[in-house]
């Protein structure tokens, strides 16, 4: 039987939580889906011993990210993290919401929106954001977290940041072990179909016993894993 969940926290989280949660001396920080760098430069700064981890497939995010952050500690893997190794569909997110300054759209999205693209096709998505466009299929790199925490010889995680658009299940199937050694997850959830196949939080709680929720938002959820110590 399930454990109930907390309810729901309104707050957001920030980074002082999160550095007094895994300490300030966190050693391996993994964003998985790291957009634009912007949460990168964040835990740049915040954790001065932590080596970064970042994953994004998005070649137009990839573009700014690489012109933002240059750093040794910093480490950005032009791919995505899913359940196979080799390429895979992504679908490429475009348009820009309703109501949007439109010099300053042009400035951060001169190429559209980039921050919806996703392993999984849209499906609810169409119908809740109507303005966001997906027009587009380009092949893109991908691996499991497992194979590449192996070859990269990746041993205990502090902090996993995940912001996977629907692509959350893949993740967690191709990173057992990886995410065994992991001391806090942080991932995106949907009990709605937003992306085709997008399993729900409960789902997603089924396939990681060993984590219990820390906090739960309306739209993710903050897991510590209770078999590796702090």
């Amino acid at each position: 039987m399930a454990s109930p969940l907390p309810p729901i926290s309104y707050e957001e989280i920030n980074l002082d939580y999160i550095r007094h949660l895994i300490g300030a001396n966190a050693k391996v920080i993994v964003e998985v889906g790291a957009h634009h760098g912007w949460h990168t430069q964040a835990f740049l700064k915040t954790f001065s011993k932590a080596r970064i981890y970042a994953f994004e497939p998005d070649p137009r995010a990839i573009e700014k990210f690489s012109a933002s952050i240059s750093s040794p500690y910093v480490h950005l893997f032009k791919m995505a993290v899913g359940a196979i190794n080799g390429k895979a569909k992504f679908h490429v997110s475009s348009g820009l919401p309703p109501g949007i300054d439109p010099i300053g759209a042009a400035a951060v999205y001169p190429r559209g929106w980039d921050q919806s693209g996703s392993l999984r096709a849209p499906k609810a998505h169409k119908e809740r954001w109507p303005w966001c466009k997906f027009e587009s299929v380009i092949d893109v790199a991908v691996c499991r977290l497992d194979t590449w925490a192996r070859k990269n010889r990746i041993g205990t995680i502090d902090f996993i940041w995940a912001d996977t658009q629907g692509a959350e299940g893949d993740l967690i199937s191709g990173g057992q072990a990886t995410l065994a050694r992991t001391r806090y997850l942080y991932l995106e959830y949907s009990n709605d179909e937003v992306y085709a196949g997008q399993p729900t939080l409960q789902m997603l709680l089924d396939m990681l016993p060993n984590y219990s929720v820390i906090k739960r938002f309306p739209g993710d959820v903050l897991l510590k894993n209770l078999h590796v110590s702090n």
